[in-house]
């Protein structure tokens, strides 16, 4: 591993104008990351990544690559591109071992996390760094939210959220697992106990529906409820995937290691939405695409669809009359939703026409005080680019605590686009 990134890096141009940092979401300096690297600064260039974005060891596994950093990297137009991911990957998971975080000077002010999936943690990790007083909340019974519930292990391996949480702590962050907001706790509760600031970054793990009939069957599940705990789904050896996302691929990927032994995946448009290269994998594993699948309704037997045919520029010229394809079970998995509980508990927090909780550009939602980011505000995105909303959004509440701390009014948002709808 050590030599083949060392190749690699040996292989950069060190372009004065780099395309790879302007490809990247978050905008990682990748040139200097290399230069250190290579010359022999491997824990300074660790320290840089970390402090653009707490999130690179995850993002060095998961994030879309080939689209970003090394799709832009000039040696790609003919040839391979420098393998940035492996090198970011061999220096901050390196640098999460043996990290010199160190909390900034306590500033007396309290600070909630609601979530510690991927914008949590960039906050508290922030916020921390500042000196602020930080308390994570989390729902389920360990930290990382899609990290750890949404991408499998063959991805991104659960010691390496382990290893991150010890540096949590280090940094004096405290963390209560099992505390979902909105349930014996609330936001009203929060900040009575002196939090002046809230964070929101639940994420959305309300599954979408494909709303067709046979979808409340017994052996019909949803890919978000799938990849929380693969282990506890009795999903025999035919499989239906409908859907062809990233998030297709995984639960596709999950099942033929579980046990499954026929996995299809059913894409309605003639190229799938996944990256290319999960895409690659997901074939290379053996499952089965098949492409222009319109599902029309779900029986115990199987999947009934229409077959779609599609012209050279994606235009629909023939759908089929509805046939069966037998299965044992089928994972419904197009995108998901933001739960509305912490809204419904919350006067005062809305949510904006496409379910999500209101904000504006800052993180600020309708209610002094509570911010948000990541897919709760966003929808479902990359990791990535949580983290880039998040950094934000930590500088937003970090001014807006600055502010109470030396007797200023807040200013308040305004702009936010909110709908009075609000959906359990």
């Amino acid at each position: 591993m050590a030599v083949h990134v060392v190749n690699e890096a040996r292989r950069c141009l060190h372009c004065k104008n780099p395309m790879c940092r302007t490809g990247c979401p978050i905008s990682t300096n990748i040139p200097e990351m290399i230069e250190l690297f290579r010359t022999g600064h491997k824990k300074e260039a660790g320290e840089m990544l970390f402090e653009n974005n707490p999130l690179s060891v995850f993002c060095s596994l998961v994030c879309n690559h080939e689209n970003q950093c090394e799709g832009h990297c000039v040696l790609g137009r003919k040839g391979a591109p420098v393998q940035i991911s492996s090198i970011e990957n061999y220096i901050s998971d390196a640098y999460l071992d043996d990290p010199e975080l160190k909390r900034g000077p306590r500033v007396g002010q309290r600070v909630a996390i609601i979530g510690s999936g991927p914008a949590g943690l960039t906050i508290a990790v922030k916020l921390a760094q500042k000196g602020y007083d930080i308390t994570i909340f989390e729902s389920k019974y360990k930290i990382g939210g899609v990290l750890r519930y949404g991408i499998p292990d063959f991805r991104l391996p659960k010691t390496v959220i382990e290893r991150y949480k010890k540096q949590l702590l280090r940094l004096g962050i405290k963390i209560r697992p099992n505390a979902a907001i909105g349930l014996a706790l609330t936001v009203d509760d929060l900040q009575r106990d002196g939090y002046e600031a809230i964070f929101i970054g639940t994420g959305v793990w309300k599954a979408n529906k494909l709303n067709v009939p046979g979808e409340s069957l017994g052996h019909v599940h949803y890919a978000i409820d799938y990849l929380v705990d693969p282990d506890v789904f009795i999903i025999g050896e035919r499989l239906v995937v409908i859907g062809a996302g990233n998030s297709a691929m995984d639960v596709a990927r999950t099942a033929l290691r579980k046990g499954s032994r026929h996995v299809h995946v059913f894409c309605r448009e003639p190229k799938a939405a996944a990256s290319e290269r999960e895409l690659d994998y997901a074939v290379a594993d053996g499952v089965d695409m098949m492409y222009g699948i319109e599902t029309v309704e779900i029986r115990d037997e199987g999947v009934v669809y229409r077959q779609r045919t599609f012209d050279e520029e994606g235009n629909v010229t023939a759908v089929s009359d509805p046939m069966l394809f037998p299965c044992d079970n089928v994972i419904v998995a197009i995108s998901q939703g933001a739960q509305s509980r912490i809204v419904n508990t919350t006067t005062g927090l809305q949510m904006n026409e496409r379910g999500l909780l209101a904000t504006d550009e800052h993180g600020r939602t309708t209610r002094e005080g509570i911010f948000a980011a990541g897919d709760v505000s966003l929808g479902a995105k990359t990791v990535v680019e949580a983290a880039r909303s998040a950094k934000i959004v930590a500088d937003e509440m970090d001014r807006y605590l600055t502010e109470r701390r030396m007797g200023r009014e807040p200013v308040e948002p305004d702009n936010i686009p909110v709908t009075n709808r609000a959906e359990d």
